[in-house]
């Protein structure tokens, strides 16, 4: 535990240094002071600096994940960024204590453990009346999202990188350990895409860079792996340890079977769980499948170059 300042206990214990009021008993005067002090700073308004960053940027509106933010005379609304420009009157009016509920099931039911899946559901907006009130609804929506965006404005992010990150397990995920730098940006290309997630990447491994803004990424940053990457990594590396299958198929049956994993990831099966990663259907396995079958095919030649 962190020790305060000896002074400290100089300036709250009763003494001749203190003006007696009063009462003339310094040790009742020291509590009314306490009292005093206490009232004065639970009554002075004060802004979280995520926040008060936050508003300096709505103007006077701001894309947040999936979110527009917009700046009104009498507070702030939210609602679907692919809503606009639907008026604000055709769509569902939702309170602040209704926006987790939105945020943890797609329209079809299924739940969002990834808050910053690209699959938040449409139709809804909120109308909050002050800053505070605007906090509450960007966590309810994005847990997190909004402190780790104001940390990546104000140097040094801090990021920890894979290397770092898998360190640190024991256990099953110790085993997250053993892939080799090509291996594991194989799966974060699967797992991170855009398509799953909307945080950009700022983590990395030897050989693989950061997302940037031509990635489709959000403006939220990713600052470290998260559980449903590494348990993708696990899985992909009891893959590697299987006993592989030779399979005589030529370039054209290959370019087939691509294709119909290309159109499986077009078109997710409703009713699964995203972080149900046993399930062969999961879309993260089948990108990583699709993207290792991509890599055995020769590159598709651009049109009207000469062979």
């Amino acid at each position: 535990m962190v020790k305060p300042p000896r002074h400290w206990g100089q300036l709250l214990a009763p003494s001749k240094l203190l003006p007696r009021g009063r009462s003339g008993n310094a040790h009742l005067d020291l509590g009314r002071w306490r009292k005093r002090l206490t009232v004065t700073a639970l009554s002075t308004p004060s802004v979280h600096p995520a926040l008060a960053s936050f508003l300096e940027v709505l103007q006077p509106t701001f894309d947040f994940v999936e979110v527009r933010v917009t700046r009104l005379a009498d507070g702030f609304a939210l609602h679907h960024l692919a809503d606009f420009p639907v008026a604000l009157g055709k769509l569902t009016k939702v309170d602040i204590s209704a926006l987790r509920a939105v945020a943890n099931t797609t329209l079809e039911g299924d739940f969002r453990p990834i808050k910053t899946a690209p699959n938040l559901r449409r139709g809804w907006h909120c109308s909050v009346p002050t800053p505070d009130a605007l906090k509450r609804a960007l966590d309810a929506l994005y847990p997190g999202a909004l402190v780790d965006w104001f940390s990546a404005q104000h140097p040094p992010v801090p990021v920890q990188h894979y290397r770092e990150f898998t360190a640190r397990q024991t256990g099953m995920y110790r085993i997250t350990q053993q892939l080799t730098d090509a291996q594991v940006s194989e799966v974060i290309r699967a797992g991170c895409a855009p398509q799953s997630c909307l945080r950009k990447r700022l983590w990395t491994v030897e050989g693989l860079p950061p997302d940037d803004e031509t990635d489709g990424k959000s403006v939220i940053p990713c600052l470290e792996p998260c559980p449903l990457l590494i348990e993708l990594v696990r899985r992909s590396r009891r893959m590697n340890q299987e006993e592989s299958t030779l399979i005589p198929l030529g370039i054209s049956e290959l370019t087939s079977l691509k294709g119909a994993l290309d159109y499986a990831l077009s078109r997710p099966p409703t009713g699964g769980r995203e972080g149900d990663l046993g399930d062969p259907l999961n879309p993260r396995r089948i990108r990583l499948l699709r993207d290792r079958l991509a890599g055995l095919l020769p590159p598709v030649p651009l049109r009207g170059a000469k062979e």
